[in-house]
């Protein structure tokens, strides 16, 4: 009896060990798949913005100074989602910028300001680089009944939004797509940019993990039920990309 007692304990102690072992492995692989500590204050910064929740932004801003963000990279964030959030929106979190870097300034904290945008290639009008990005991220020509509609859009979208933002070069596109879902997560009623630009953020090489840690960092900013919304878009975008 005392041998099957025995027994029994190093079977259950070996079990024990092969699936901490397992759980062990999988949460290092969960964190080596998560955002970094940039993109991670990225979310922050672009969820407060668009929700207008200026002094969460505030501490934001400090905590992605903190972790590594340079002046310029969070100026160009705030720049970027005027095109998501609207220009008061976007003008406000810059404002709130302004008023963060005075105070570090006034501290005598000494912050990185970061690379400036290269000029645009001089062998390609700005237009022909926006519908370039466009595509990329896309994975295919944009084109449809809307563009047809309003072609003036298909304009503006191609020639200023991807061209003109998006083909500035002192902020990577992983950097602006995730800029982009955390904003667009962020308010209501949007759910089909949502889903697109999770898609083209898988485009430029992140992860599902990577989003799912997106969304993560989102429901620990702004609640889980504001982003199960979101949570619920991405989980399609990953099905149908399978």
């Amino acid at each position: 009896m005392k041998n099957l007692y025995k027994k029994a304990i190093i079977i259950l102690t070996v079990v024990f060990i092969a699936v901490a072992g397992v759980v062990i492995t999988e949460g290092a692989q969960a964190m080596t798949n998560a955002l970094n500590s940039n993109q991670q204050s990225i979310v922050a910064i672009s969820a407060f913005t668009a929700n207008g929740d200026l002094e969460k932004l505030k501490t934001a801003l400090n905590e992605g100074l903190y972790a590594g963000l340079t002046v310029n990279e969070i100026k160009e964030v705030l720049v970027q989602l005027y095109a998501y959030t609207g220009f008061p929106r976007s003008l406000n979190g810059i404002s709130t910028f302004m008023g963060v870097m005075d105070e570090r300034q006034k501290k005598g904290i000494k912050d990185e300001i970061g690379k400036e945008a290269n000029p645009f290639p001089a062998d390609k009008s700005v237009f022909e680089l926006g519908s370039d990005i466009q595509t990329r991220l896309v994975g295919s020509p944009v084109t449809g009944p809307l563009f047809e509609f309003a072609p003036t859009i298909d304009l503006f979208l191609k020639d200023h939004l991807f061209g003109d933002i998006f083909g500035r070069d002192n902020l990577d596109w992983q950097s602006r797509e995730i800029a982009t879902i955390a904003a667009l997560a962020s308010v209501t009623g949007v759910d089909s940019q949502l889903q697109a630009h999770f898609t083209m953020g898988m485009n430029t090489g992140l992860t599902a993990e990577q989003m799912k840690s997106l969304v993560l960092v989102l429901e620990s900013k702004i609640g889980k039920t504001e982003t199960a919304r979101a949570s619920a878009i991405l989980e399609r975008v990953i099905v149908n990309r399978r």
